[in-house]
């Protein structure tokens, strides 16, 4: 692959098919964590983390031990089993090293195991046939959209919070209208044809 297609692959990742507006994938944390952009940052640190070496891992796990010995069924299976072992790991590091984003996230951290957007990440790069390193730009361009999606909204939640709302959208409901507004202007990414 060029390196004008991994441009394009890396930049269509992050914000053409973003997976938060236009895949809708990861909208637990995205919700859960955009009130402070502080925890939104920490969170989209974190997914970017183990997206990107959980596909490493499970790409090399999918190629050499499932294809070899014909166990392709068990991939969705194999792939959580990977990525719950690297949260695991992310969340002793956190604890120990810094204890204000581990109590920050709270029990959004350990559902980073269940995130579709991890485990979606792992499973269209076998898919789509990616090689190990498309994988990983792939991967590490569509953690990138997940972080600018979920700081994106924290700033406009932020703002939001301090103005004026009628009561019956305060809370939940203005959000969920702020991200909608937000992915229709993501959409405008989708008519985006790279020359690559």
């Amino acid at each position: 692959m060029s390196l004008a297609a991994m441009f394009s692959l890396l930049i269509s990742s992050i914000l053409i098919n973003n997976y938060i507006f236009s895949r809708f994938l990861g909208i637990c944390p995205f919700l859960g964590l955009s009130e402070k952009t502080s925890t939104a940052v920490g969170m989209g640190c974190a997914v970017t983390f183990v997206m990107t070496v959980s596909t490493a891992v499970t790409w090399c796990v999918y190629h050499y031990v499932l294809v070899p010995f014909e166990l392709e069924y068990l991939k969705t299976i194999a792939f959580i089993l990977v990525i719950a072992s690297l949260v695991q790991l992310l969340e002793m590091f956190l604890r120990k090293s810094v204890p204000s984003l581990y109590s920050a996230l709270g029990i959004y951290l350990p559902l980073i195991t269940t995130n579709c957007a991890i485990l979606g990440s792992a499973l269209l790069c076998i898919q789509n046939g990616y090689n190990f390193v498309t994988s990983i730009i792939f991967s590490f361009g569509s953690a990138l959209g997940f972080t600018m999606a979920i700081v994106i909204f924290s700033f406009v939640r932020e703002k939001v919070a301090l103005a004026e709302t009628p009561k019956s959208f305060k809370g939940t409901p203005i959000a969920l209208v702020t991200a909608g507004l937000i992915a229709m202007a993501f959409a405008g990414f989708s008519g985006i044809k790279l020359p690559f």
